[in-house]
Formats: structure tokens, C-alpha cells, sequence
């Protein structure tokens, strides 16, 4: 019988400044470094390539906690399960068809996770290390998934949520948010000034400020993906990933995690190149790439109908722009039409409903087939990072009178 959450040693060492390098202690808690940057968690890994093995991983669930000696949490009683398992990998092989690609175009549908997205990775590391290092309320600024994993994870271990969201979030994602245990306030303003609020009330309300990046933990949570994506494609890497970046913990974690399976020997120096898809609307990192900037500037008046991508100013800039140089990879902008559009082909082609942060990597996609950056021959994954269910649909199907004479030929 497979353990669902292996018993074994942890390598954690210390944390580490991502802009300065500068070494922090383990077991304490942290939100930004001393210079304000976000913190990056270092292990031993001479120490995990000792023991941690391809074989061993195998034979254990198909869950993220089989990358247990990668992961922080010390202690088995302080890990916050919701029955988590690895997300599957859906080629879509009609619409390459259509595009007339001969590669693999391959989605990996975080939408099987608990609370229906890929934040509960994140969130729920974010929650175990609060457990584990005796936090009592957390709180956060959401566009939604993020909010609602939070609650969720956080219930289950007892710790008390308080979340802020832009009042035009989309309703069910409020919904569950609430329902799932957090007490949600709905603020005029965008997701960054719902940040500022969680910041400034820290010290009164005795809260832990839980956004994005300024804890370390969301990043391990969220490297689970590159992890997983390297196992199921038997150890080896696409040609590029398309990943929908708004705070881009995600590319972070998985550029992170491609490192530190070449330094046990897991993979070689292959890697997949790092697109960033914004939307047209709120996309300062592509105008950062685009200027050859390191940081990213906030954007004004942002808008877009993919709201998880909605982020006007990402705290971790450096370490999303870093990874896709270092990658040979690009960011790129779509406009909210091709994203509704790309949502629109996927499903009717595949029968795979994407959310429109999804549907935008999909969009992305086509764009930069047309413009030259990705060739027809190339593997590439594109990342769904929640279930469409979560959001409106049009509505669909025309009324049908059963009394009447029907002509089931045109039907």
C-alpha cells in the first residue's frame, strides 16, 4: 500500500534573499528579507541526492508530497492534506491539428486540485510552514483562487483567514471564499491595493501577511509543478512552457525546481524556454522584458476578463524576468478577444474547458507560432491553472417545446 505522505528526513538548510543572497534562518518567520525582496528556501542537496531516488518516488502516491525531501515542512503532523493528486497531462491533439503543428501541445489541467486550481500547491505549503512555525490568522489580498485555497487549507489546520479582494471578483470565487471559513472583505481597488491594506493592518490586527511572495513557502508549494511536469514526461523537458503570470510565484517555483533536479541528478542542463503570458491589459512584466528592465513598473488602469492575471505590480519581478532571459524565453501579451476566443476553440475542439488564464496561454501560443518564437516542431506545455467551472459561461442550448410537432432532422 502507497503512503500518502512519506515519513522522511528534511533538508532544509537555510533561506536566502532572492536579490541579495544574503543567508537567513530556518524555523522562524519570515515575510520579506531585511532589503525587502522575496525569500528563497536552500537545502542540502548533496544530502537529497544521497537518499531521494527515482525509484522511491515511483512507489509512493501520486500526490506532490512523494517530492517530500524537497519540500520544508519538518514534521509529518504538520502537513495540511485535502487529498491533493498530480495533475494530468492533456495533449490537444485536434486543436495542433488545426494549427498544423507537428509537435505536442500539451495542457497539464490544474483544475483537478482541491479548491479547483493551482494556488492550492502554493497556499498549502504556505499553510503546513504556518502550522509548523505556530501561526494563529493569516490573511492575503486575492484576484479568487488564491483566497479560496487559502480558506480552505487553512480551516483544515485551524488557523483563522481573513482575505481582501477586489469587489468585481468574480462572485463564486467570493462565495467560496467565505463559505470555506475566511472572513472576506470586498475592496474598492485592485488586487495591490488590497495588498496594502493586508500590510498595514499586520501589526493591529495581529495578522501573518500571507501575499504573494512575501512569505517563502508559496514558492515550494508552487515548484511541486516543475517537479511533477519532469516526472511525467519521463525526466525530461518541453521545449517551452506557457505560464499565465500575474504574480508568477509558479515560473518562479518551476525554474527553481529544474535546478534543483540537475543538482541531484534527476535531469540534465536542458531546459524549457520561459514564456510569461500577461494580458493586454495589466502586462508590465512584458513591457519590462520588452524594455530590457529588471523590475517591472506598476501598471495603470489595469483590466482584463482573465482576472487572475490582474496584477498591476509584482513584488517578485525580478525572479519572473530572470527566469525567462536565463531560459531564452519571452513574455508575452494577448488581448482579452484572443483569450475568449482560445477558450472558446479548446472547448469545442478538445472538449477541455479552460479558465481564461488558461485560455490565454493557449492564445499566446498562436501568436507566437505566427510571429516565428515557437516553431511548429516544438513540445510545448501550457499551463490551466483552474478549472473553467469556476466561471461564467455563456449561456447555452434553445428552448424545445415537446407538445409541438418536432422536425428531429434539423434538430
Amino acid at each position: 500500500m502507497q503512503t500518502p505522505i512519506p515519513d522522511t528526513p528534511t533538508f532544509v538548510t537555510h533561506l536566502e534573499c532572492g536579490m541579495t543572497g544574503e543567508r537567513l534562518p530556518a524555523d522562524t518567520l519570515h515575510n520579506l528579507s531585511p532589503k525587502g525582496y522575496p525569500i528563497l528556501v536552500r537545502y542540502d542537496l548533496a544530502g537529497v541526492k544521497a537518499v531521494m531516488t527515482k525509484e522511491k518516488i515511483a512507489a509512493r502516491a501520486p500526490n506532490w508530497w512523494r517530492y517530500r525531501e524537497l519540500l520544508p515542512v519538518r514534521r509529518t503532523e504538520n502537513v495540511v492534506s485535502l487529498g491533493e493528486v498530480m495533475t494530468p497531462l492533456i495533449p490537444l491533439t485536434r486543436s495542433a491539428q488545426s494549427l498544423g503543428v507537428s509537435a505536442e501541445v500539451i495542457v497539464k489541467d490544474e483544475g483537478r486540485l482541491p479548491t479547483g486550481s493551482f494556488k492550492a500547491r502554493g497556499l498549502a505549503l504556505a499553510v503546513c510552514m504556518a502550522k509548523e512555525l505556530g501561526v494563529k490568522k493569516m490573511a492575503m489580498p486575492t484576484n479568487g483562487n488564491a483566497g479560496a485555497a487559502l480558506a480552505a487549507y487553512a480551516s483544515r489546520a485551524g488557523i483563522e483567514t481573513v482575505v481582501f479582494c477586489p469587489d468585481d471578483t468574480p462572485q463564486v470565487n467570493m462565495d467560496e471564499i467565505a463559505l470555506q471559513g475566511a472572513r472576506l472583505y470586498k475592496v474598492n481597488g485592485l488586487i495591490n491595493d488590497c495588498g496594502k491594506l493586508v500590510g498595514a493592518g499586520k501589526e493591529a490586527a495581529g495578522w501573518f501577511d500571507t501575499s504573494t511572495l512575501k512569505e517563502p513557502y508559496r514558492i515550494e508549494g508552487k515548484k511541486t509543478m516543475g517537479l511533477e511536469l519532469a516526472e511525467q514526461l519521463g525526466w525530461d523537458m518541453p521545449d517551452a512552457i506557457f505560464y499565465p503570470t500575474g504574480g508568477g510565484t509558479g515560473l518562479i517555483g518551476m525554474w527553481k525546481a529544474f535546478a534543483e533536479l540537475e543538482a541531484i541528478g534527476f535531469i540534465g542542463k536542458k531546459r524549457p524556454k520561459m514564456i510569461a503570458v500577461q494580458a493586454s491589459g495589466c502586462a508590465p512584466i512584458v513591457r519590462a522584458f520588452e524594455e530590457g528592465e529588471r523590475h517591472a513598473k506598476l501598471w495603470e488602469n489595469a483590466h482584463t476578463y482573465a482576472a487572475g492575471i490582474r496584477v498591476p505590480a509584482a513584488i517578485g519581478d525580478f525572479l519572473i524576468l530572470d527566469a525567462v532571459r536565463e531560459s531564452g524565453g519571452f513574455a508575452v501579451a494577448v488581448e482579452d478577444a484572443a483569450i475568449q476566443a482560445a477558450l472558446d476553440e479548446v472547448a469545442k475542439q478538445d472538449g477541455l474547458l479552460l479558465c481564461p488564464e488558461g485560455a490565454a496561454t493557449y492564445a499566446a501560443y498562436k501568436q507566437a507560432l505566427a510571429d516565428g518564437r515557437i516553431k511548429k516542431s516544438e513540445r510545448v506545455v501550457l499551463f490551466n491553472c483552474a478549472s473553467g467551472l469556476k466561471y461564467p459561461m455563456p449561456e447555452g442550448g434553445k428552448p424545445l417545446d415537446r407538445h409541438s410537432s418536432i422536425d428531429y432532422a434539423r434538430l
